[in-house]
């Protein structure tokens, strides 16, 4: 049976649902930033971040300048490109879009962040070379800091967190939240661009550890496999929407150890430094320093297998 007669009426049908419901669609809208370039920009930072692991790998004292100086151009470019559909994406969400007469001022504030930018690159790779150590001293399993920066996901959902956290910083919309889902699904880690993390931060395993978007976390943290830093509950106002922008999730202070499967929820829990907690603790008030929280052990029942029946005689 042809389909020919069938694409008409599927076209209108989607374009019937297109113009009832306005939302999960880009139609008359101008301005996006690009998802392919935004996450080709992070491997380029990722490069300039840990040179000689994951793009060019025969760099040495003589070709080092020039190669970063041409990675440093490519990002620049992309940066500044990206920045502005974020700048005039945001504008145009909220009704102010950019028009015709204003580009000139969004490449100006484009190129401004983006110096911005770019001017904590050796800042923030003076930070992720202090978390690269701290999963090598963290890790038993680690043979050297090449095996943490080329094999542990962890370390890269750390990476791209410190990138877009840096973005976020800046104001700008969605690139942040596209470079850390990325990370998110190559890794299993979901780390908010918005939390704030101090130094030497280490996620063993990564796989299902959740940081949500107001955790903050200081420094010489450890967390293992499935560790939720969530919130209690979400606030809604009169119109019953969730209310946005208010604390809603942990506090764990400096030098604090989070085992397995372990959910600290709410914007009023603080871990205080130095604490340890166990696997598989749920947690919903704050601890004071120095704390020791574990589960009791569950009661276990053993059940023996029951003996072997002999054989029975052969008849004869």
């Amino acid at each position: 049976m042809s389909s020919e007669p069938l694409l008409p009426e599927l076209v209108d049908a989607l374009l019937k649902s297109y113009r009832d419901d306005p939302r999960a669609h880009h139609i008359n809208r101008r301005f996006l930033p690009s998802r392919a370039e935004i996450i080709e920009l992070t491997r380029l930072l990722l490069d300039l971040m840990y040179p000689g692991y994951f793009g060019r790998q025969d760099l040495t004292d003589d070709n080092v300048a020039f190669y970063t100086g041409v990675t440093l151009s490519a990002v620049k470019e992309k940066l500044e490109e990206q920045i502005g559909l974020s700048l005039c994406y945001q504008r145009e969400l909220s009704g102010n879009c950019c028009k015709d007469t204003e580009p000139g001022k969004v490449r100006c504030d484009a190129r401004e962040l983006t110096a911005r930018f770019l001017r904590r690159l050796p800042e923030l790779r003076a930070m992720l070379v202090e978390d690269v150590q701290a999963a090598y001293d963290g890790d038993p399993a680690a043979t050297n800091l090449d095996e943490v920066i080329l094999a542990y996901p962890g370390l890269f959902a750390i990476s791209v967190y410190r990138i877009a956290h840096e973005l976020a910083g800046l104001g700008v919309a969605l690139m942040p939240r596209i470079m850390t889902e990325w990370a998110h699904a190559q890794t299993g880690a979901d780390l908010h661009p918005g939390a704030k993390i101090g130094r030497s931060f280490f996620i063993d395993h990564a796989t299902g550890v959740v940081v949500g978007e107001t955790t903050t976390i200081g420094s010489h943290v450890k967390l293992y496999q499935g560790v939720t830093l969530g919130a209690l509950s979400h606030p809604k106002g009169g119109d019953g929407r969730v209310i946005r922008g208010q604390k809603r999730h942990p506090t764990v202070e400096s030098r604090v150890t989070i085992y397995a499967n372990t959910t600290v929820l709410g914007g009023q829990t603080v871990v205080g430094e130095g604490s340890t907690i166990g696997g598989a603790v749920f947690l919903t008030y704050g601890i004071p320093p120095g704390s020791k929280v574990a589960v009791k052990p569950p009661e276990l029942v053993l059940k023996p297998a029951p003996p072997e029946k002999s054989a029975s005689p052969s008849a004869e």
